[in-house]
């Protein structure tokens, strides 16, 4: 070799252990300043966002002994289990909704690092890089970092899953495998929609065949230990009329399954058509330079989806949203980062500015789906739902009997530790009868009625002084927009409280308040069915 090029290789070595250093150095500072960015938005807008009935739920179930809160979501109810043991924690420390939420906002921004550290595993430092920022921005992210449900523990379980897995692909020890099992458990413990992570993982390490036979054994062990978990999703399907095969309404088909995946594009970066064109083809860049085993990756996850999707049949109250498909917003900002470098890395004015509008069009579409998040509750509503809970609170009795997982509950809740525990869903026949069948003596009714949902023909945030008849059974309050409906004297039977709800619901139906729809739907469902379970117990004792 020649002293020139010699003095040429060595000065390209020399610029690449430079970038290497650069790399090494920056990285974990960069994906720190986004986290720390993350939490400090989490933090700002902790309490912005209303409270929300599968908050005030998730408090209520953790209200219970540790035992009896297994037993609601697993024979009752369905769901995440693990997001109920971190609600009954928080429950009982006496964290209230900002405890909660606090957990939500520190599983996503460790979901942020997790991803981080995916991302560089799957392509590079600077793409997972950008790509961390990309996904900390989004609208599906910003919403649920700070909303107390289950979906930041979901991402970031789904995130350890995903390096698990390639840990345990490329050293193939049986501790590796274990811990992966784990993880996944815990993924699937998180979401029913963990079944769709755990079968995309399994679709891609079928397609790259490595490690069958250890892979195999542990996929067979996640199968049989996560036993629990299908039944409790089971349960929630039962519920929701959700299964797989004949009968029943479709998603829609392959049309309405395309909408759905773009619409979900469009809540991981901007909803807005152009701009979701561009930022969708440049993620097709992205996916055809990313390595091969990266983009086998993402594409066996987003099958997995689009699969169920195709055969299943689910009930209106099922339908998927784009936080069901939240363990894909790492892999698409990846993606997107890696064609954005592609396409504009020679030019890193050009790529900022470019990084910047997209950055600007996300947050753009979280304050365009969800306001309130960065502008916050009116504060009119605040007073009011502050002063009704006050209200509950101070006036309330132990047998009361609500409707509802209603906020304002909560917020009674909140002030008065020994406030009801008998709570009757809404929206579910089934365990709207099984609650009142089991609970003796049935106390007041309490219905709660809110002027300002967005359901309503015309929301307003001064509901008008509505009576229900006959007017010597209720009590009744108005704050604002919220209208609070008690019974005076304990109800004392189902039909008796069924009667009296329906009352409530069917004045404020008349008023033009949709949000009770469904609500008055269900009562009068539940009425039939208790009928015709009287109907038939009095034709079996005449028979005798």
């Amino acid at each position: 070799m020649s002293d020139s090029a010699e003095a040429t290789t060595l000065r390209l070595r020399g610029v690449t252990s430079v970038r290497a250093l650069v790399a090494a150095r920056w990285f974990p500072l960069g994906v720190a300043a986004v986290a720390l960015a993350a939490g400090a938005f989490f933090l700002a807008r902790l309490t912005a966002w209303p409270p929300h009935e599968d908050e005030t739920l998730a408090l209520f179930v953790g209200r219970d002994s540790f035992p009896g809160m297994l037993r609601h979501v697993t024979h009752e109810r369905g769901g995440a289990p693990l997001h109920f043991v971190l609600a009954w924690g928080v429950a009982h420390l006496g964290l209230g909704l900002a405890g909660l939420r606090l957990v939500s906002a520190i599983l996503a921004v460790g979901s942020l690092v997790a991803g981080a550290l995916l991302g560089a595993r799957l392509a590079s430092p600077h793409a997972a890089l950008l790509g961390t920022t990309f996904a900390a921005a989004s609208w599906v992210f910003l919403f649920h970092g700070v909303f107390g449900r289950m979906y930041s523990l979901f991402l970031l379980t789904s995130v350890l899953t995903l390096l698990a897995l390639l840990r345990a692909l490329e050293r193939g020890r049986r501790r590796d495998w274990a811990l992966w099992a784990i993880a996944m458990l815990l993924c699937v413990a998180s979401h029913p929609y963990g079944a769709l992570v755990l079968a995309g993982q399994g679709l891609f390490v079928l397609l790259e065949r490595r490690r069958l036979l250890r892979a195999g054994i542990a996929f067979a062990c996640v199968l049989a230990a996560g036993t629990p978990f299908w039944l409790v999703d089971r349960r929630l399907a039962e519920r929701f009329d959700v299964g797989v095969g004949g009968g029943g309404a479709q998603l829609g088909g392959p049309r309405q399954v395309a909408q759905f995946l773009w619409s979900s594009a469009g809540d991981f970066a901007t909803g807005w058509r152009w701009p979701l064109l561009a930022i969708a083809l440049v993620a097709a860049v992205g996916l055809a330079v990313v390595p091969r085993r990266t983009a086998l990756l993402g594409l066996c996850l987003l099958a997995a989806p689009t699969a169920a999707f195709l055969a299943a049949r689910l009930h209106s109250a099922a339908s998927p949203q784009t936080r069901h498909l939240i363990f894909l917003l790492p892999l698409f900002s990846l993606v997107l980062a890696a064609g954005l470098l592609r396409l504009l890395g020679r030019t890193p004015v050009v790529l900022a500015v470019v990084a910047a509008g997209i950055l600007a069009g996300e947050v753009g579409w979280a304050w365009h789906r969800t306001p309130q998040l960065l502008e916050g509750e009116p504060a009119a509503r605040v007073a009011a739902r502050n002063a009704a809970s006050a209200w509950l609170a101070t006036t309330a009795r132990p047998d009361d009997v609500l409707l509802g997982y209603n906020p304002l509950y909560l917020g009674a809740w909140e002030r008065n530790r020994d406030f009801s525990h008998t709570v009757v869903p809404r929206a579910d026949v089934t365990l709207m009868l099984r609650v009142l069948e089991r609970t003796r003596p049935l106390g007041r009714a309490v219905v709660v009625l809110d002027g300002s949902n967005p359901r309503n023909r015309r929301p307003t945030m001064q509901i008008a002084p509505l009576q229900p008849q006959p007017a010597r059974a209720y009590e009744v309050r108005t704050f604002g927009p919220f209208l609070v409906a008690r019974t005076r004297a304990p109800t004392g039977t189902p039909a008796r409280f069924l009667e009296r709800v329906e009352e409530v619901e069917a004045l404020g139906r008349a008023e033009g308040l949709d949000e009770t729809v469904i609500n008055l739907d269900v009562v009068r469902a539940a009425q039939r069915s208790l009928d015709q379970s009287r109907s038939a117990g009095s034709r079996s004792i005449s028979s005798r």
